[in-house]
């Protein structure tokens, strides 16, 4: 080995450090003069090489050598407040836009369907900005919670949207707040993710080799699942007398609306799906976990409002029955779940299980025998600073 070398990570059949102007992948056997895979000094050059070393070792057989201070990446203040304050405009906005009327002349404060789905979206990007203003890893988690959320919600803003170019409604000052307010929490999360080279940014490097196919499947099968229950209608209505059940009526089946609004739904389905595959395959998973976190909320939030929904009483002129006339047949309305919504509930709980299996392998392990222990942080954070 070359007086130059230092080895800081040792497996069963390779080890990794730094070579002359590199960081390199060497076998535990013999004593090459270089290195068998070799990548540049700069933080995308080791977040590589350790994915590579990672992929070829399995996590148990890696021995720290060495106990080296680790430099914490710091992101630019400026640009860290800048996120955060772009987030925390877009919240104001947001909160600022469930008075005034949204669609159709009612404000989202005045209904408890649409309003709770909405404080969610608010509350998760508050989150983000938060995070975001920690720094170091925090940072990186914030930023992909945030874009999680946005990616999915652009779709439920584009169907709303979708309502007013149809003619259905005419744009409120509620609606217009709160794509306002979109649009800079969005804004504020991608500064924070982007560009990728900046230190405390997430590393945008989707992994290639060391993940089971398993991993992409099933959370690919899961996140197409959840999309297809979420199309069918939810919502079931029976009208009956004391003496028969006169009619049963679904609502909320989303290709029953107009043309535009079907897009702005479909784009919820697709965005949840590539968010979905996007997370397995990142490295490190811990930040997928993230990313999928951010889409699963909005998906979670449309199930907490149809519940909220069926909860309410239904009013018998909402099926053109005037409530006297209703009233005097002994008409009465019961509200209930489909089981598309129960389907649709089972697979996004099993998605969010998905979710918190891909931060397991982000928790410290402690090696067997009399090995130091191991913390996949070291690769994440940076390289190991190496005194002369």
């Amino acid at each position: 080995m070359q007086d130059d070398v230092a080895i800081w990570y040792r497996g069963a059949n390779y080890q990794l450090g730094r070579g002359r102007n590199c960081y390199g992948i060497w076998p535990v056997a013999g004593q090459p003069e270089y290195p068998v895979e070799q990548w540049p000094e700069t933080p995308q050059g080791w977040a590589a090489a350790w994915s590579r070393f990672t992929a070829i070792e399995h996590p148990a057989a890696i021995v720290h050598l060495s106990s080296p201070a680790v430099p914490v990446p710091v992101a630019s203040p400026g640009r860290s407040i800048g996120a955060a304050g772009l987030l925390g405009a877009g919240v104001a906005c947001g909160i600022a836009g469930l008075f005034p009327a949204y669609l159709s002349g009612a404000s989202l404060a005045s209904d408890p369907t649409n309003l709770v789905p909405h404080v969610i979206y608010l509350a998760t990007w508050l989150a983000s900005g938060l995070l975001i203003m920690r720094g170091g890893t925090w940072r990186q988690v914030g930023a992909l919670l945030g874009l999680g959320t946005s990616i999915v919600t652009f779709g439920y803003f584009l169907a709303d949207l979708g309502t007013v170019i149809s003619g259905g409604s005419p744009l409120g000052p509620g609606l217009a707040l709160g794509l306002i307010g979109w649009l800079l929490c969005t804004g504020g999360a991608a500064v924070a993710a982007w560009p990728p080279g900046l230190a405390g940014a997430p590393r945008w490097q989707l992994a290639r080799r060391g993940r089971p196919a398993g991993v992409l499947a099933a959370t690919t099968l899961l996140a197409a699942g959840v999309a297809i229950a979420f199309a069918p209608a939810w919502d079931s209505y029976t009208l009956q007398t004391p003496s028969r059940v006169i009619q049963t009526v679904t609502a909320g089946n989303i290709f029953s609306n107009p043309g535009p609004v079907i897009v702005g739904n479909l784009a919820v389905m697709v965005a949840l799906v590539a968010v979905a595959a996007a997370a397995a395959l990142w490295r490190p998973v811990r930040l997928g976990a993230a990313l999928l976190a951010g889409a699963l909320i909005p998906m979670a939030a449309q199930a907490i409002s149809a519940a909220i929904q069926v909860s309410q009483g239904v009013s018998p002129a909402q099926f053109g029955i005037a409530p006297g006339r209703a009233a005097q047949a002994g008409l009465t309305i019961t509200t209930a779940l489909t089981p598309a919504f129960w389907i649709y509930l089972v697979l996004l709980i099993a998605l969010a299980g998905m979710c918190a299996w891909m931060l397991i392998p982000a928790r410290p392990r402690r090696q067997a025998g009399t090995s130091p222990m191991w913390s996949p942080p070291y690769a994440y954070m940076g390289p190991p600073e190496v005194k002369p």
